[in-house]
Protein backbone atom coordinates (compact mmCIF):
# COMPACT_ATOMS: atom_id res chain seq x y z
CA UNK A 1 0.00 0.00 0.00
CA UNK A 2 2.72 2.25 0.53
CA UNK A 3 2.66 2.98 -3.44
CA UNK A 4 -0.93 4.30 -3.51
CA UNK A 5 -0.06 6.17 -0.20
CA UNK A 6 2.35 7.81 -2.24
CA UNK A 7 -0.11 8.46 -5.34
CA UNK A 8 -2.62 9.47 -3.07
CA UNK A 9 -0.68 12.05 -1.34
CA UNK A 10 0.31 13.41 -4.94
CA UNK A 11 -3.21 13.63 -6.28
CA UNK A 12 -3.91 15.58 -3.17
CA UNK A 13 -1.61 18.03 -4.20
CA UNK A 14 -2.44 18.31 -7.43
CA UNK A 15 -0.17 16.07 -9.49
CA UNK A 16 -1.87 14.59 -12.47
CA UNK A 17 0.23 12.25 -13.42
CA UNK A 18 -0.42 10.26 -9.90
CA UNK A 19 -4.69 11.31 -10.27
CA UNK A 20 -4.61 8.94 -13.83
CA UNK A 21 -2.89 6.47 -11.88
CA UNK A 22 -5.44 6.34 -9.56
CA UNK A 23 -8.64 7.15 -11.74
CA UNK A 24 -6.99 3.90 -13.78
CA UNK A 25 -7.10 1.74 -10.78
CA UNK A 26 -10.73 2.00 -9.29
CA UNK A 27 -11.34 2.03 -13.06
CA UNK A 28 -9.78 -1.41 -13.65
CA UNK A 29 -11.76 -2.55 -10.54
CA UNK A 30 -7.61 -3.75 -8.98
CA UNK A 31 -8.87 -4.75 -5.55
CA UNK A 32 -7.37 -1.49 -3.48
CA UNK A 33 -10.24 0.84 -5.63
CA UNK A 34 -12.25 0.89 -2.42
CA UNK A 35 -8.82 1.93 -0.05
CA UNK A 36 -7.87 4.71 -2.79
CA UNK A 37 -12.13 6.08 -2.95
CA UNK A 38 -11.68 5.70 1.05
CA UNK A 39 -8.78 7.78 1.42
CA UNK A 40 -9.73 10.06 -1.30
CA UNK A 41 -13.67 10.75 -0.72
CA UNK A 42 -13.47 12.83 2.59
CA UNK A 43 -11.19 15.61 0.37
CA UNK A 44 -14.31 15.95 -2.26
CA UNK A 45 -17.67 17.80 -2.29
CA UNK A 46 -15.79 21.17 -3.09
CA UNK A 47 -15.99 21.28 -6.63
CA UNK A 48 -18.97 22.60 -8.75
CA UNK A 49 -20.12 19.02 -11.12
CA UNK A 50 -21.75 20.27 -14.72
CA UNK A 51 -23.29 17.19 -16.89
CA UNK A 52 -23.58 18.28 -20.72
CA UNK A 53 -25.56 16.05 -22.85
CA UNK A 54 -27.60 16.11 -26.32
CA UNK A 55 -27.81 14.19 -29.40
CA UNK A 56 -24.64 12.89 -31.54
CA UNK A 57 -23.59 16.34 -33.38
CA UNK A 58 -25.13 18.46 -31.17
CA UNK A 59 -21.21 20.03 -31.21
CA UNK A 60 -20.78 19.10 -27.57
CA UNK A 61 -17.28 19.04 -27.77
CA UNK A 62 -16.42 22.40 -29.29
CA UNK A 63 -18.71 23.72 -26.70
CA UNK A 64 -17.07 21.72 -23.89
CA UNK A 65 -13.58 23.10 -25.62
CA UNK A 66 -14.88 26.63 -25.37
CA UNK A 67 -16.35 26.51 -21.63
CA UNK A 68 -13.07 24.88 -20.45
CA UNK A 69 -11.17 27.90 -21.60
CA UNK A 70 -13.89 30.60 -20.08
CA UNK A 71 -13.18 28.45 -16.69
CA UNK A 72 -9.66 28.46 -16.79
CA UNK A 73 -9.08 31.99 -17.67
CA UNK A 74 -11.22 33.09 -15.18
CA UNK A 75 -8.49 31.06 -12.99
CA UNK A 76 -10.61 27.97 -12.22
CA UNK A 77 -8.71 24.61 -12.40
CA UNK A 78 -11.18 22.36 -14.55
CA UNK A 79 -11.55 18.15 -14.78
CA UNK A 80 -13.49 16.41 -17.85
CA UNK A 81 -14.97 13.48 -17.97
CA UNK A 82 -15.99 12.44 -21.51
CA UNK A 83 -18.18 8.85 -21.85
CA UNK A 84 -17.74 7.67 -25.11
CA UNK A 85 -19.95 5.03 -26.39
CA UNK A 86 -18.73 0.80 -26.09
CA UNK A 87 -19.08 -1.17 -29.03
CA UNK A 88 -21.83 -4.09 -28.76
CA UNK A 89 -19.83 -6.31 -30.75
CA UNK A 90 -16.09 -5.82 -29.85
CA UNK A 91 -16.52 -4.01 -26.59
CA UNK A 92 -14.22 -1.40 -27.43
CA UNK A 93 -14.88 2.30 -27.44
CA UNK A 94 -12.83 5.08 -29.73
CA UNK A 95 -12.63 7.22 -26.61
CA UNK A 96 -12.08 9.90 -29.33
CA UNK A 97 -13.36 12.90 -27.77
CA UNK A 98 -9.40 14.01 -26.84
CA UNK A 99 -8.79 14.15 -30.71
CA UNK A 100 -12.06 17.24 -30.59
CA UNK A 101 -10.56 18.79 -28.33
CA UNK A 102 -8.68 21.81 -28.87
CA UNK A 103 -6.92 22.99 -25.82
CA UNK A 104 -3.21 23.87 -24.79
CA UNK A 105 -2.45 22.15 -21.97
CA UNK A 106 0.38 24.18 -20.51
CA UNK A 107 -1.99 27.58 -21.20
CA UNK A 108 -4.72 26.10 -19.36
CA UNK A 109 -5.07 24.27 -16.19
CA UNK A 110 -7.18 21.18 -16.89
CA UNK A 111 -7.64 17.73 -16.85
CA UNK A 112 -8.90 15.46 -19.54
CA UNK A 113 -9.92 11.49 -19.03
CA UNK A 114 -11.75 9.82 -21.51
CA UNK A 115 -14.06 6.66 -20.31
CA UNK A 116 -15.84 3.82 -22.13
CA UNK A 117 -19.53 3.59 -21.30
CA UNK A 118 -19.01 -0.43 -21.23
CA UNK A 119 -22.20 -2.24 -20.71
CA UNK A 120 -24.11 0.36 -18.51
CA UNK A 121 -26.74 2.38 -19.81
CA UNK A 122 -27.94 6.28 -18.76
CA UNK A 123 -25.11 7.65 -20.38
CA UNK A 124 -22.48 7.12 -17.85
CA UNK A 125 -19.44 4.50 -17.64
CA UNK A 126 -19.70 2.42 -14.35
CA UNK A 127 -16.75 4.26 -12.32
CA UNK A 128 -17.48 7.70 -13.57
CA UNK A 129 -19.14 9.24 -10.34
CA UNK A 130 -15.72 7.47 -8.89
CA UNK A 131 -13.54 9.27 -11.32
CA UNK A 132 -15.38 12.44 -10.88
CA UNK A 133 -15.19 12.84 -6.63
CA UNK A 134 -10.92 11.71 -7.55
CA UNK A 135 -10.43 14.66 -9.62
CA UNK A 136 -12.61 17.17 -7.08
CA UNK A 137 -9.98 15.77 -4.57
CA UNK A 138 -7.20 16.70 -6.44
CA UNK A 139 -8.42 20.05 -6.25
CA UNK A 140 -10.55 21.00 -9.88
CA UNK A 141 -13.05 23.11 -9.25
CA UNK A 142 -15.12 22.15 -12.07
CA UNK A 143 -15.90 19.24 -13.37
CA UNK A 144 -17.31 18.51 -16.10
CA UNK A 145 -18.60 15.17 -17.25
CA UNK A 146 -19.94 14.97 -21.18
CA UNK A 147 -22.68 12.01 -21.73
CA UNK A 148 -21.79 9.38 -24.32
CA UNK A 149 -24.81 10.84 -26.34
CA UNK A 150 -27.20 8.97 -27.48
CA UNK A 151 -30.77 10.11 -26.80
CA UNK A 152 -32.90 8.73 -24.62
CA UNK A 153 -30.41 6.74 -21.98
CA UNK A 154 -29.16 10.17 -20.86
CA UNK A 155 -31.08 10.66 -17.90
CA UNK A 156 -28.57 9.17 -15.19
CA UNK A 157 -26.16 12.22 -15.71
CA UNK A 158 -28.90 14.19 -13.53
CA UNK A 159 -28.08 12.02 -10.73
CA UNK A 160 -24.40 12.46 -11.21
CA UNK A 161 -23.78 15.91 -11.26
CA UNK A 162 -25.01 20.00 -9.79
CA UNK A 163 -26.53 21.36 -13.49
CA UNK A 164 -27.31 19.56 -16.10
CA UNK A 165 -26.92 21.35 -19.34
CA UNK A 166 -28.78 20.14 -22.90
CA UNK A 167 -27.23 20.70 -26.05
CA UNK A 168 -29.14 21.11 -28.65
CA UNK A 169 -28.96 22.11 -32.31
CA UNK A 170 -31.76 23.47 -35.13
CA UNK A 171 -31.65 20.60 -36.67
CA UNK A 172 -32.58 18.87 -33.53
CA UNK A 173 -36.42 17.78 -34.59
CA UNK A 174 -39.81 18.73 -33.08
CA UNK A 175 -40.79 19.24 -30.23
CA UNK A 176 -42.36 15.76 -29.28
CA UNK A 177 -38.99 13.99 -29.92
CA UNK A 178 -37.44 16.94 -27.18
CA UNK A 179 -40.02 15.57 -24.93
CA UNK A 180 -39.80 11.76 -25.24
CA UNK A 181 -35.98 11.95 -24.97
CA UNK A 182 -36.87 13.09 -21.82
CA UNK A 183 -34.72 16.42 -21.75
CA UNK A 184 -37.00 18.40 -20.42
CA UNK A 185 -37.05 16.89 -17.27
CA UNK A 186 -33.34 16.48 -16.52
CA UNK A 187 -32.07 20.14 -18.55
CA UNK A 188 -31.60 22.82 -16.10
CA UNK A 189 -29.93 24.81 -18.69
CA UNK A 190 -30.70 24.67 -22.39
CA UNK A 191 -28.09 25.21 -25.04
CA UNK A 192 -28.68 25.57 -28.71
CA UNK A 193 -26.08 24.84 -30.26
CA UNK A 194 -24.69 25.90 -33.77
CA UNK A 195 -27.22 28.73 -33.67
CA UNK A 196 -25.37 30.14 -36.97
CA UNK A 197 -27.96 27.68 -39.13
CA UNK A 198 -31.17 28.05 -40.09
CA UNK A 199 -33.99 26.81 -37.51
CA UNK A 200 -32.05 27.83 -34.39
CA UNK A 201 -34.59 30.78 -33.24
CA UNK A 202 -37.42 28.23 -34.41
CA UNK A 203 -35.86 25.76 -32.29
CA UNK A 204 -35.33 28.30 -29.27
CA UNK A 205 -39.01 29.46 -29.66
CA UNK A 206 -40.49 25.82 -29.42
CA UNK A 207 -38.09 24.83 -26.13
CA UNK A 208 -39.48 28.08 -24.13
CA UNK A 209 -43.12 27.45 -25.26
CA UNK A 210 -42.50 23.78 -24.04
CA UNK A 211 -41.35 24.93 -20.91
CA UNK A 212 -44.17 27.69 -20.58
CA UNK A 213 -46.33 24.94 -20.07
CA UNK A 214 -44.47 23.31 -17.56
CA UNK A 215 -45.10 26.93 -15.57
CA UNK A 216 -46.47 25.32 -12.46
CA UNK A 217 -43.36 22.76 -12.08
CA UNK A 218 -40.98 25.37 -12.05
CA UNK A 219 -42.75 27.95 -9.78
CA UNK A 220 -42.85 24.91 -7.12
CA UNK A 221 -39.01 24.13 -8.11
CA UNK A 222 -38.11 27.83 -8.00
CA UNK A 223 -35.86 27.23 -11.75
CA UNK A 224 -37.20 28.12 -14.97
CA UNK A 225 -34.32 26.17 -17.53
CA UNK A 226 -32.90 28.92 -19.52
CA UNK A 227 -32.36 28.61 -23.28
CA UNK A 228 -29.26 30.23 -24.81
CA UNK A 229 -28.27 30.16 -28.47
CA UNK A 230 -24.61 29.43 -28.88
CA UNK A 231 -22.25 28.49 -32.03
CA UNK A 232 -18.99 27.48 -30.71
CA UNK A 233 -17.20 26.97 -33.15
CA UNK A 234 -17.27 30.55 -34.01
CA UNK A 235 -17.22 31.21 -30.01
CA UNK A 236 -20.46 33.00 -30.21
CA UNK A 237 -22.49 32.61 -26.97
CA UNK A 238 -20.46 31.20 -24.97
CA UNK A 239 -19.91 33.93 -22.62
CA UNK A 240 -23.70 34.18 -21.63
CA UNK A 241 -24.00 30.63 -21.68
CA UNK A 242 -21.34 30.20 -19.09
CA UNK A 243 -22.71 33.14 -16.95
CA UNK A 244 -26.12 31.02 -17.08
CA UNK A 245 -24.19 28.15 -15.81
CA UNK A 246 -23.20 29.87 -12.72
CA UNK A 247 -26.45 31.34 -12.00
CA UNK A 248 -28.00 28.01 -11.47
CA UNK A 249 -24.97 27.06 -9.08
CA UNK A 250 -25.79 30.14 -7.00
CA UNK A 251 -29.38 29.66 -7.06
CA UNK A 252 -28.62 26.15 -5.69
CA UNK A 253 -26.43 27.48 -3.02
CA UNK A 254 -28.56 30.04 -1.89
CA UNK A 255 -31.64 27.86 -1.80
CA UNK A 256 -30.14 24.76 0.15
CA UNK A 257 -31.15 22.52 -3.21
CA UNK A 258 -27.28 21.83 -3.51
CA UNK A 259 -26.99 19.47 -0.57
CA UNK A 260 -30.28 18.60 -0.98
CA UNK A 261 -29.24 17.13 -4.59
CA UNK A 262 -26.39 15.92 -3.73
CA UNK A 263 -27.81 13.67 -0.83
CA UNK A 264 -30.13 12.09 -3.27
CA UNK A 265 -27.64 11.44 -5.83
CA UNK A 266 -25.24 9.80 -2.92
CA UNK A 267 -28.89 7.81 -1.65
CA UNK A 268 -28.82 6.41 -5.00
CA UNK A 269 -25.32 6.09 -6.15
CA UNK A 270 -25.27 3.55 -2.67
CA UNK A 271 -28.56 1.35 -3.93
CA UNK A 272 -26.36 1.21 -7.41
CA UNK A 273 -23.34 0.01 -5.62
CA UNK A 274 -24.97 -2.35 -3.42
CA UNK A 275 -26.53 -4.12 -6.62
CA UNK A 276 -23.20 -3.94 -8.11
CA UNK A 277 -21.33 -5.72 -4.94
CA UNK A 278 -24.07 -8.23 -4.91
CA UNK A 279 -24.22 -9.07 -8.14
CA UNK A 280 -20.11 -9.36 -7.97
CA UNK A 281 -20.14 -11.47 -4.89
CA UNK A 282 -23.16 -13.94 -6.96
CA UNK A 283 -20.73 -13.95 -10.10
CA UNK A 284 -17.67 -14.53 -8.37
CA UNK A 285 -18.53 -17.07 -5.59
CA UNK A 286 -20.94 -19.14 -7.36
CA UNK A 287 -21.22 -19.00 -11.18
CA UNK A 288 -18.35 -19.67 -13.74
CA UNK A 289 -18.37 -19.49 -17.07
CA UNK A 290 -18.50 -23.57 -17.22
CA UNK A 291 -22.29 -23.44 -15.03
CA UNK A 292 -23.50 -20.79 -17.06
CA UNK A 293 -22.98 -22.88 -20.23
CA UNK A 294 -24.27 -25.72 -18.02
CA UNK A 295 -27.58 -23.49 -16.75
CA UNK A 296 -28.52 -22.35 -20.30
CA UNK A 297 -28.76 -25.60 -21.54
CA UNK A 298 -30.81 -26.72 -19.11
CA UNK A 299 -32.86 -23.88 -19.29
CA UNK A 300 -33.49 -24.69 -23.26
CA UNK A 301 -34.26 -28.11 -22.63
CA UNK A 302 -36.60 -27.66 -20.00
CA UNK A 303 -37.88 -24.38 -21.45
CA UNK A 304 -37.55 -22.36 -17.90
CA UNK A 305 -37.51 -18.92 -17.20
CA UNK A 306 -34.50 -16.70 -16.99
CA UNK A 307 -35.80 -15.09 -14.14
CA UNK A 308 -36.72 -18.27 -12.00
CA UNK A 309 -33.54 -19.28 -12.23
CA UNK A 310 -31.95 -16.66 -11.26
CA UNK A 311 -34.47 -15.76 -8.53
CA UNK A 312 -33.28 -19.56 -7.09
CA UNK A 313 -29.72 -18.99 -7.55
CA UNK A 314 -29.50 -15.41 -5.32
CA UNK A 315 -31.88 -17.10 -2.93
CA UNK A 316 -29.86 -20.12 -2.56
CA UNK A 317 -26.68 -17.52 -1.89
CA UNK A 318 -28.47 -15.96 0.73
CA UNK A 319 -29.57 -19.01 2.66
CA UNK A 320 -26.24 -20.56 2.24
CA UNK A 321 -24.78 -17.17 3.90
CA UNK A 322 -27.01 -17.06 6.73
CA UNK A 323 -26.77 -20.71 7.66
CA UNK A 324 -22.60 -19.97 7.42
CA UNK A 325 -23.59 -17.08 9.94
CA UNK A 326 -25.54 -19.45 12.37
CA UNK A 327 -23.38 -22.14 12.45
Amino acid sequence: MQEIERLVEKSLKGDKLSTARLISFVERGDKRAPYILEKLDPHAGNAYYIGITGPPGAGKSTLIDRLVKTFCDNKYSVGVIAVDPTSPFSGGALLGDRVRMNIESGKYDYFFRSMSAGKVMGGLSRTTKETSRILDASGRQIIIIETVGVGQSELEIAKATDTVLVVLTPEAGDTIQIMKAGLIEIADVFAVNKSDRPGAENISMSLEGMLDRKEKIHEMQGWRPPVYLTASSLNKGVEDLYEGLWKHYHYLKKEGKLDERRRRQLKEELRTQIESEFARVIWEDIIDAESIDNLAEAMWKSKSSPRTVARKIVEKRVADKISAKEE
